[in-house]
């Protein structure tokens, strides 16, 4: 059954724009795991504003309940490239209120423009 729905979008250069001016910003909104590629190297922008609408999405299929911080959820690429989302504290919190036992995401980016949607199922 599904529970919740969320969508959103982000525009890659603003993202940029607000990481560049509110330095700190990346690491109120990111995991270490997500700002960084397995080979060490910083991830892009484009797929950081990608990661972030699937977090904005996650709210939204929540009911955009306040009180959710954003490093409670972490969304991460399986080996096959599917990506996934890994969610404790205040995340985990509301989604056993709501009886979510699992996600699905799917991300986007292009012509400047990064996208999620996420299903929250029971």
């Amino acid at each position: 059954m599904i529970i919740g729905v969320g969508i959103d979008v982000a525009e890659i250069d603003r993202f940029e724009a607000a990481l560049e001016r509110t330095p700190e910003l990346a690491h109120r909104l990111f995991i270490e795991d997500e700002l960084i590629l397995p080979s060490g190297e910083r991830r892009g922008i484009a797929s950081l504003a990608a990661r972030f609408a699937a977090k904005e999405a996650l709210a939204k299929a929540l009911g955009a309940p306040s009180g959710l911080r954003w490093t409670d959820a972490e969304v991460y690429v399986e080996d096959s490239g599917q990506p996934r989302l890994r969610v404790q504290g205040t995340v985990e919190a509301r989604a056993a209120e709501l009886g979510v036992r699992s996600w699905h995401v799917s991300l986007s980016h292009d012509a400047g423009v990064a996208s999620a949607v996420v299903i929250a199922e029971g």
